[in-house]
């Protein structure tokens, strides 16, 4: 396994980082527990969760990620670093929260239950899930804007009752996710106006199929020392090439749960057979070139992956030992100054 460094902090973080939003959906517990157990194995230390998962999110599994880590966390919680998330508003998941929001009252009801489903004392790395305001995230390509928003400016609020849970113990660190090049520098700002710590990290998708985040995000991560947690390194399994011509394998997600078509909505075929042309070339799978393609990136922190069966587990961990050569990296990016973010 290879490790590094969360900004300004003393974490050392896997590369790989495991994701749980499976874990009380298409996981039971049993296989979720399999799941970490190998994956500490070989040497991942870093959990990523969030308070609406399971996914796709409903009223019955909600917090049900959370509460099968925490049944496991409970003897292992030395061994890992752990990443949850609270929901930003959403009038899909009003049953979480009335409001969903980040105001004092809902950051503190959602990291006590949190921490409670976790069964831990702390969180090292609390996340805002996605923003308050209206952006376009989500496999939306432009931004919009919304003349009747009620969303007002509370970056600086937000920052002091995240300062405020860091001082009690309750939190080590946080980060932001599905965030905007504006939102993330004005989070930057606004901590050092206010004299408090700022984000470490960005958890935003990033894949073969959508590097939008180095249009504008990737600079911000540069100059502010803001690290990346890539999140569908595989674009929901698309980059597996196991959707090809129509194809739905049994159980898998987008069989299971096509309204999650984001990375498939489009007639994208011939860019993933363009990417599986290049792996089978130099021998490779189409998985692990996805995955190393994103390792090799110096805006990253780890990429966060998720499975529901264990060979998938293994030969995702496994791209940590693939380092693609120049060459291959060369035809990669060909097919993407061909084919610019096609499923943003």
């Amino acid at each position: 396994m290879k490790y590094t460094k969360l900004p300004n902090t003393n974490l050392k973080v896997s590369k790989i980082c495991l994701g749980t939003m499976t874990f009380g959906e298409q996981n039971t517990e049993k296989e979720a527990h399999e799941q970490l157990n190998y994956a500490v194995s070989k040497g991942v230390n870093f959990i990523d969760t969030a308070e609406m998962y399971s996914v796709p999110g409903n009223v019955n599994t909600q917090g049900s990620s959370e509460k099968i880590l925490g049944s496991w966390l409970k003897n292992n919680r030395d061994k890992v670093i752990v990443a949850t998330k609270i929901a930003g508003p959403s009038n899909n998941f009003k049953y979480i929260r009335k409001p969903l929001d980040f105001s004092k009252a809902s950051l503190t009801d959602a990291i006590d239950k949190s921490l409670n489903r976790l069964q831990t004392d702390f969180i090292d790395l609390y996340q805002l899930h996605w923003p308050e305001r209206s952006v376009n995230s989500f496999g939306v390509r432009n931004y919009v804007p919304h003349e009747t928003e009620a969303w007002n400016d509370n970056f600086a609020e937000v920052l002091m009752a995240l300062n405020d849970f860091v001082k009690s113990g309750k939190i080590r660190y946080y980060g932001v996710s599905n965030e905007t090049p504006w939102g993330l520098m004005r989070f930057c700002e606004e901590s050092r106006n206010l004299k408090v710590n700022a984000p470490i990290t960005i958890q935003n998708p990033y894949s073969l199929l959508n590097r939008t985040f180095e249009t504008g995000l990737a600079e911000v991560s540069h100059r502010e020392n803001v690290k990346l947690l890539a999140y569908s390194p595989l674009a929901f399994g698309v980059l597996t090439g196991k959707y090809l011509y129509g194809e739905n394998p049994e159980k898998a997600r987008l069989t299971l749960f096509p309204q999650m078509n984001r990375y498939i909505k489009k007639p994208i075929d011939h860019i993933i057979k363009s990417y599986m042309d290049i792996a089978e070339k130099h021998g490779l799978s189409l998985t692990q070139m996805a995955i190393a393609y994103i390792l090799h990136k110096p805006f990253l922190a780890s990429v966060i992956i998720g499975a529901t069966k264990m060979p998938q587990l293994i030969e995702n961990i496994d791209s940590i030992e693939l380092v693609l050569s120049n060459e291959i990296i060369k035809e990669i990016e060909l097919i993407s100054e061909q084919y610019p973010n096609p499923t943003p």
